[in-house]
């Protein structure tokens, strides 16, 4: 077998989908000199190769992804969160720490990850993307009550609050789990609703009458959802408060 034909293993799908991928446009090239091939027939053909691009650049994505997941250590929590007599409540992965973890680790695996931010009355929109090199990109949204605790002006609570969504945000697409410092390597914590918490939620929801209604229990959730960093439990009750918004009047 000559140096020519041989091809790693890991390197055989994108090969494969090189070759697809000329295989195709040489097709449209052809069908573009052919006068019996009207622009509709075009059109589709046109279609067709974008579709196929996005499939591979998913599959790209995944791959990617995958060995990242092997790379992405557990995140420390050195923010600390005090109870009123100033003993340690709780801990907390600070979003600096995060982003100076994961970022070579993003840029090793073509990999990047973007912030928009929003406002909307006293609450920040937080949505991240995270893109790969070969074009697929997945989003997380993440709302929630501008931070005005303790002696924080708007400003203060923004940038607190923007950073708090950060953190959720870039936890949720890249599966980071965090471990204090002081929990002798036991795992990270898992914070999340009760099941008792969730279902309140729910049954409030379904009982929702009008959408003012639905912006308070809409603030409540958020509050629930984001004192204990469960992002999974706020994306699905979002889902839930979003589609009975659609069956209620103003």
């Amino acid at each position: 077998m000559s140096a020519a034909e041989l091809v790693p293993v890991e390197q055989l799908g994108s090969a494969i989908a090189v070759s697809e991928a000329v295989s195709f446009i040489q097709m449209i090239e052809r069908a573009a000199r052919d006068p019996s091939v009207d622009i509709d027939k075009m059109e589709r053909l046109m279609q067709m190769h974008e579709r196929m691009l996005a499939k591979q650049a998913q599959a790209a994505f995944d791959a990617a992804f995958a060995v990242m997941q092997t790379q992405l250590p557990q995140m420390p929590e050195h923010g600390k969160i005090k109870n009123k007599s100033g003993g340690v409540q709780s801990t907390y992965a600070l979003w600096e720490d995060i982003n100076d973890i994961i970022k070579p680790i993003l840029s090793k695996n073509g990999f990047a990850l973007s912030f928009k931010i929003s406002n909307r009355d006293k609450f920040s929109v937080v949505t991240g993307t995270l893109s790969h090199k070969a074009g697929h990109r997945e989003e997380s949204t993440f709302e929630l009550p501008l931070d005005i605790s303790g002696s924080k002006n708007e400003v203060q609570g923004l940038g607190s609050s923007t950073a708090y969504g950060k953190r959720y945000v870039a936890g949720a697409l890249l599966n980071l789990t965090s471990r204090g410092q002081d929990d002798d390597g036991a795992g990270g914590r898992v914070a999340r609703l009760t099941d008792g918490q969730k279902a309140d939620f729910k049954a409030a929801i379904e009982a929702l009458a009008d959408k003012a209604a639905s912006e308070e229990l809409w603030r409540k959730i958020t509050a629930a959802t984001t004192a204990c960093g469960d992002v999974a439990a706020h994306d699905e009750l979002r889902a839930d408060i979003a589609a009975k918004r659609r069956t209620l009047k103003s």
